[in-house]
């Protein structure tokens, strides 16, 4: 039976080709997604066509393209390979849309996630002139039930001038119910407070809306969200997964916790992912978590009992882990809140529950300055996420890394970040498989001694002390965050010439 229960949107099915020919050369074009989940599967690659074959006649044609996150090959991927993307924004994570971006060929706005749909509102990036969003079902009386992501879909439908719609029936009919899309949207000077007191709190409604006159095609697939495996839990993953809880059990012990902790938020990847599991295995019980992505971790904490409730903006599960949920999904309504991305990284929301915030990093510097996004300082990975929107308002904030890459060529605690997405204001606490350094309430230089004692691997610490004491040798009026100019990037351009730092 088809998804499509409205008499008027159904009339407006179509073919993933017909669809994407309202899209045109120059536009400004949003489509849903978030970290690999609820993007749409077919219009992306007819869009390519449309690209490929123009460029072959000779004619430029390529969009502006807005999402909530980071897609998949079968949207990012297939639009950078055929050069379709003039720019990008907010996040991406796919290696010919990264490639595209490091060359030029792209240009790309690497945003807060909780800024891009207020300043989509604000009109800081243009008209939007198409929207394509991926949802699981038609309402009869036109109300769209979401999939597996929200991230910025509300905003797209409401600004874009016209509107596709992909009903991709891989998504379980159940998800209705699972949602709630805050309509309390302002422009200041008439916003108000977001009203959002604890973790499972609805604000908003179930359903997303859309002007039917806006929608000019409805495309039915069925086709499953591409996520990348999680890598197997690794000795230095368990061990920052082990400085982490035993940590979280000395606030406890010094009544900065409570025994269930705060609402727990976990950025995308391996390590973070592996924090999740070591919690399994912890004493702590009636978990919260108000996080803008459930990883695999965070669901075996559901299906365990330690973790009572997730409020999210998506999934970003292992292809395993998808089919277990799609199976098992009526047993999950109650204790899993997918929320728009505006909602789910709000800065008010996220301090007001006091949310103890673990993302990962590429660097960290002496002082605490770090780098999330960029290799070397030029080449950018992925982009910043929603690690700053938490970090900067947790109650507690982790970055966590391995304290060496590329086989101990690399050291992740550096004198100086090649690029700072963080500053060391927004920096509390790092942990690397070395250890964990607490750095609340500290100066510059003994936040630097501690960094050095307790994250840096022994291959490289004793060079980062002798560094720090030369700096404060060097600058007797400078002492308060010293550093040595002619030799504070020397680590990453002896990489660059030689291949190790």
């Amino acid at each position: 039976m088809s998804r499509i229960t409205c008499p008027e949107l159904r009339t407006k099915t179509a073919s993933a080709a017909e669809a994407a020919s309202h899209i045109d050369n120059g536009h400004r074009v949003a489509m849903s997604g978030f970290t690999g989940s609820g993007y749409p599967k077919a219009v992306p690659g007819a869009v390519a066509d449309r690209a490929r074959a123009a460029h072959e006649r000779g004619d430029d044609f390529s969009v502006e393209l807005w999402t909530g996150a980071s897609t998949a090959p079968e949207l990012d991927g297939v639009l950078a390979a055929a050069q379709a993307v003039s720019k990008r924004l907010p996040f991406q994570s796919d290696p010919d849309m990264r490639a595209s971006i490091n060359s030029g060929g792209t240009e790309y706005v690497d945003t807060h996630l909780s800024h891009s749909a207020q300043q989509a509102w604000f009109g800081f990036y243009g008209n939007l002139d198409i929207a394509v969003v991926e949802v699981a079902a038609i309402l009869p009386n036109g109300l769209l039930v979401p999939g597996s992501s929200v991230g910025n879909s509300k905003t797209w439908l409401d600004l874009a001038d016209k509107v596709i719609l992909e009903v991709n029936e891989w998504h379980p009919r159940a998800y209705e119910g699972f949602h709630d899309v805050y309509y309390g949207t302002r422009r200041p000077p008439e916003r108000l407070p977001i009203q959002l007191l604890e973790p499972m709190q609805r604000i908003g409604d179930p359903y997303l809306r859309v002007d039917p006159a806006k929608v000019v095609a409805v495309v039915e697939t069925n086709a499953p969200d591409r996520n990348l495996p999680f890598k197997p839990t690794d000795d230095d993953s368990k061990a920052i997964a082990n400085h982490l809880v035993d940590f979280l059990r000395h606030e406890i012990r010094a009544d900065r916790l409570p025994p269930e902790l705060l609402p727990l938020q976990s950025g995308v990847g391996n390590v973070a992912n592996a924090v999740m599991g070591n919690l399994a295995d912890s004493e702590f019980e009636g978990l919260t978590a108000y996080t803008e992505v459930i990883q695999d971790g965070m669901l075996d904490l559901l299906d365990n009992g330690k973790l009572a409730s997730v409020s999210a903006t998506a999934f970003s599960l292992s292809a395993e882990r998808a089919a277990h949920f799609n199976e098992n999904i009526e047993s999950y309504k109650g204790r899993i809140l997918l929320r728009t991305q505006e909602m789910s990284n709000h800065p008010e929301a996220i301090r007001r529950l006091g949310v103890i915030a673990i993302n990962g990093m590429v660097e960290a510097d002496i002082y605490g300055n770090v780098n999330s996004t960029h290799v070397m300082g030029s080449s950018i990975i992925n982009g910043i996420g929603g690690s700053g929107d938490f970090a900067r308002n947790a109650y507690l904030d982790f970055f966590v890394s391995n304290s060496l890459a590329k086989n101990g060529a690399i050291s992740s605690i550096v004198p100086f970040a090649s690029h700072i997405d963080h500053t060391e204001h927004d920096t509390q606490i790092l942990v690397t498989e070395q250890g964990l350094a607490d750095l609340r309430g500290l100066s510059p230089v003994a936040r630097a001694r501690k960094i050095i004692a307790a994250c840096a691997h022994p291959d490289y610490r004793e060079r980062l002390s002798d560094y720090l004491e030369r700096a404060i040798a060097a600058n007797p009026h400078g002492r308060h965050t010293p550093h040595l100019l002619g030799e504070a990037l020397s680590w990453h351009e002896s990489f660059t010439t030689t291949g190790r730092m």
